[in-house]
Parts: C-alpha cells; structure tokens; sequence
C-alpha cells in the first residue's frame, strides 16, 4: 500500500520537537498512512581514528515494542548491552552492516556511512515501506522511501534501537581489536582520538587496516 503523498510534512512537524524519551509516533503516523513496515536506522563510529563506521536498521513489533530504549549515547555499555538483546528477541527484523578503515579512507567517512546505512536497509529478513534515518542525508539508492529525522536517537524508538545494536556492536568489534593489538587500548577508548590512543599512535605506529589513514592526526604522524 502506498504512503499518503503527506507523509514528508507530517515528519516534518514531528521533528519539530523532542520527546522525552525516543516514542513510536513517527512509525505509528507512517503506518496509518499505508507504511506496514517502517525500520530506523542509525550509524555509530564516524569520529574515531580507528575501526569501522557500523551501522543497523531496526523494524520493531508495534505490538511488543522494547522497554527502556533511549539514545545509545546517554547509556551504559550494560545497559546497551542487555537493551540489544532485548531488541533482537522482539524486533521484527534486525540487520547490522560495517565498512572497514580501508573503504573509509577511499572515498571518506560520510559515504562510507550512508552506504553502509544502504546494506544495513538491504539485509533486512522484512522489506521494509519506510525508513527513518538519523541525521540529514538519505543514502542514495535505498529501496524504500526515507525520511531524514535529525537526532532520530532521542525521537524515534526504532533509531534509538538501531543506535543501541550498532554501538553495542561495534564496542565488541572494538574490544576484539584490543585482543589483537594490545596496548593501543581500544577496548577503552573504542578507537577515538583519546591522548592514550594518540599517545599509543606515537610510540608504536598506526595499524594498517584498522586506523584510518585519511584522518588528520594519522596524516599528521605519517608526515613525522
């Protein structure tokens, strides 16, 4: 069923404000609108020096939505952590894509992250009506119609979910890297430019495949 030809300016007076707690009402206006299955999705990991940028899209049971979900950024790594099971177990379809530090430093960090956004949509189990994306931009070539929503983490329940699964993983992806390559303290700082990590950068070199190279400090070091 299509979407009412509305949709863009009822969102539009729905991101006017922010709740106090991420809701459904955007979902919820979409699905009144024809919109079956409305995923959000979210990235997490564009600031770092190292790592991926991962990203999920998150279609939720409108009738058994998670407890609890807010903004990743105001919860602990407990609470994300038991939050994405939680969402996994009652969500309707959850994808989860990556892009490495080398495809970052091709091209540069907001395509990597709109295209990544893309995969996530694309691995979707359920074809989604509708996508409520974090931020500004709209990665090209999605396979359903989109909306922008600007802090969508703090307004709708599906990107606050797809902000809690992405970061929940890419903390692991992180931590697994602190495995690796010790000393660097990844599991701590999650590959942000932390004056460990920078201190780190300067005494044992950069990680080919993990930092990324296109950033200022690594640019920096690499001219010393």
């Amino acid at each position: 069923m299509p979407v009412a030809t509305s949709d863009s300016a009822a969102l539009a007076m729905k991101a006017a404000f922010i709740p106090a707690q991420p809701d459904f009402a955007a979902e919820a206006l979409l699905r009144r609108q024809g919109a079956r299955a409305v995923c959000g999705v979210d990235e997490v990991g564009r600031g770092p020096l190292a790592g991926p940028v991962v990203t999920a899209a998150v279609i939720l049971d409108p009738d058994n939505l998670p407890q609890g979900v807010a903004d990743s950024k105001k919860l602990s790594a407990l609470q994300r952590a038991a939050l994405a099971e939680e969402i996994l177990a009652k969500a309707l379809a959850v994808s989860i894509a990556s892009l490495p530090a080398r495809v970052i430093d091709a091209g540069n960090i907001r395509a990597a992250a709109l295209a990544a956004m893309r995969m996530a949509v694309d691995g979707l189990a359920l074809c989604p009506d509708y996508a409520l994306i974090d931020g500004r931009d709209i990665p090209p070539r999605l396979r359903c119609r989109a909306f922008a929503l600007i802090k969508g983490d703090a307004r709708s329940l599906s990107v606050a979910a797809a902000s809690i699964i992405a970061k929940n993983m890419r903390d692991k992806m992180m931590q697994r890297a602190e495995s690796s390559y010790p000393g660097y303290g990844f599991g701590k700082h999650m590959g942000y430019g932390t004056a460990q990590h920078l201190a780190a950068l300067t005494q044992m070199g950069a990680v080919p495949g993990l930092h990324r190279f296109s950033f200022a400090p690594l640019k920096i070091l690499a001219k010393k």
